[in-house]
């Protein structure tokens, strides 16, 4: 009877017969290679993919708000293009970027955090000397190796106004963001908003005025727009979309609110006393308050004041008699907000 060949020795005849083949055994711990992905536990992909295309959708719109601003600003054209983004941590985001540069520390007064708006003194420079006079004769000039002055960091500013204003309306949908410049620093490692292990999104964008082209970063501690981070999925991004008012839900509310019932109650009048008055009070006796009965009783809906009245038996019953009408919500709301825009507008001129 013939000797039956075992599993290894039938591949070693394969691979004699086809000498330049590899091993049957190395390809297959090649295939098994090739479906391993590398994971570094100090790095978590905290960021969904999903979150990530949301944030890629909303800066989009921001860097066509941002070019178009910038352009009006500076009288030439600019485009602003959005080139990637990507989460990696602090420390890399900070080692990556250039030294001196123009490294603005964000505060949002909106989300408990910060973030970084990082512009590259590849653009910075051009964009100073367009703002004092410069013109296509300084497209060719190399731009010295050091951290802006005074008064370049103000006129850096009007840049990065614009930018925090585009920002605010790219992330409107989502939260109020309430953006100001903290601090402006000229190296990056000086400034420390989260540990350096910490994941960050890092938006780049590329900007092009003319024959120059320079680099912005947008710096996103993920713990800063964490609260937010549910909000950042498809399915609510599309429905925190503004849509028109629909007539037939707002009837459909106005009857459903009308057939609602409150409690009606009648506050004859106020006043206070000691613990030792009201202790000795007895049947009969007469508290003295300081509202006139010519002001009639206040009739509230809900516990909120809404008519004043008289009160009086009708058929042997008692009951109230409506005066008038105090004045509406609407109107209330309304004066509230007048008042207020009112001492904010005061504020703002006095300082």
């Amino acid at each position: 009877m013939a000797d039956v060949l075992s599993q290894s020795e039938v591949e070693s005849l394969l691979s004699a017969l086809d000498p330049g083949a590899p091993p049957i055994e190395t390809s297959r711990r090649t295939e098994r290679n090739s479906q391993i992905t590398i994971y570094d536990f100090k790095r978590p992909e905290r960021v969904s993919k999903e979150q990530m295309r949301a944030l890629q959708a909303l800066h989009d719109g921001f860097s066509r708000e941002f070019g178009a601003g910038l352009s009006g600003m500076l009288r030439t054209i600019c485009e602003v293009k959005l080139i990637s983004v990507d989460q990696l941590t602090y420390s890399e985001f900070v080692f990556s970027v250039e030294n001196p540069t123009c490294f603005n520390l964000i505060e949002s007064s909106g989300l408990d955090g910060h973030f970084i708006l990082d512009l590259n003194p590849s653009i910075v420079f051009p964009i100073v000397d367009r703002l004092l006079g410069g013109g296509k004769e300084s497209a060719g000039q190399s731009f010295p190796h050091r951290p802006l002055t005074e008064i370049e960091v103000r006129l850096t500013s009007r840049v990065t106004d614009i930018a925090l204003r585009a920002l605010e309306n790219a992330w409107h949908n989502i939260c109020d963001l309430g953006l100001s410049v903290a601090q402006v620093e000229s190296n990056p490692q000086l400034v420390q908003i989260v540990p350096p292990n910490e994941v960050v999104v890092l938006v780049s964008f590329e900007i092009t005025m003319g024959d120059i082209r320079g680099i912005l970063n947008l710096c996103l501690p993920f713990n800063t727009i964490e609260t937010q981070a549910s909000k950042l999925t498809s399915d609510s991004w599309v429905s925190y979309k503004r849509r028109p008012l629909d007539e037939r839900q707002r009837l459909n509310l106005e009857s459903g609110m009308a057939r609602a019932t409150v409690e009606l109650s009648v506050q004859l009048a106020s006043t206070s006393l000691t613990t030792a008055d009201a202790m000795n009070l007895e049947v009969g006796d007469i508290i003295l308050t300081e509202q006139d009965v010519a002001r009639g009783a206040q009739i509230l809906v809900a516990g909120r004041p809404v008519f004043t009245g008289f009160p009086g038996v009708l058929k042997g019953q008692k009951a109230i008699r409506v005066a008038r009408q105090l004045e509406p919500p609407k109107q209330a709301i309304a004066r509230k907000f007048d008042v207020d825009a009112a001492t904010l507008a005061g504020s703002t001129a006095t300082e």
